[in-house]
């Protein structure tokens, strides 16, 4: 009898429809409790309980306690991001959908992906960067820092000597799961969003993965990359 993929009973766990609602739920970077990832859900407390038990089990949830009260989040990253991958595969279907709130909007916008920018202008300033011949995409979803974008990116503080690349590289291409395109991850993604927010140009929130651009942004972003803020901002 074949050996089953050790990836397969993580797969049957998000499998489950209601399992990946609660999943997307926390997509935001948000610690929830149980009673509003069963309304996310469309299912019961009682049954939210159990689908739970099993996401804690399977390493793809974690819980904090505060009080009485049990608050459930993504395991790490590496879940998010397994998450969002997943979210884009298979063709799209029309599918009618509530009006985005206000919250959904500003993180479509401009976000964290727990680690380096991500969301509307995420996308923008990895294309920016690619249109200017800083980034050249490469192979296995990888990104070829070049000569000029080696210069670039010590003209606004980050010497990319210094970095130090992870068995996945320096410069990866994550594929954003709103916009459905590639924006900058890895030491270099990370990096570059914490000398983005050290120059005043982004600011983060403390409540959420939301990313403002600061009006010194904009301006640095239209003059350096050709970033237009009404384009990133288009729905």
């Amino acid at each position: 009898m074949p050996e089953i993929p050790d990836f397969a009973a993580t797969a049957s766990l998000i499998a489950d429809p209601a399992r990946a609602l609660m999943l997307t739920a926390l997509l935001d970077g948000r610690a929830l409790p149980a009673g509003e990832l069963a309304y996310a859900a469309r299912i019961a407390p009682q049954t939210a309980s159990s689908h739970l038990a099993k996401l804690l089990a399977g390493g793809l949830l974690a819980v904090e306690t505060e009080g009485r009260h049990r608050y459930y989040r993504l395991a790490g990253g590496d879940v998010a991001e397994a998450l969002e991958h997943l979210s884009v595969l298979g063709p799209e279907q029309p599918i009618r959908r509530k009006a985005m709130s206000d919250k959904a909007r500003e993180l479509r916008h401009c976000r964290c992906c727990y680690d380096h920018l991500a969301g509307q202008v995420g996308v923008a300033v990895t294309q920016g960067l690619v249109e200017h011949g800083y980034l050249v995409p490469a192979a296995d979803k990888q990104f070829r820092i070049t000569a000029s974008g080696n210069a670039w990116f010590g003209s606004i503080g980050l010497d990319v000597a210094t970095l130090k690349p992870t068995a996945r590289g320096l410069a990866r291409q994550c594929l954003d799961w709103t916009e459905r395109s590639h924006h900058l991850a890895g030491p270099l993604g990370v990096h570059l969003l914490s000398t983005m927010c050290k120059l005043g140009w982004l600011r983060r929130s403390r409540e959420s993965r939301a990313v403002q651009v600061t009006p010194r942004g904009w301006i640095e972003l239209r003059r350096q990359l050709g970033i237009d803020p009404v384009s990133s901002l288009a729905a």
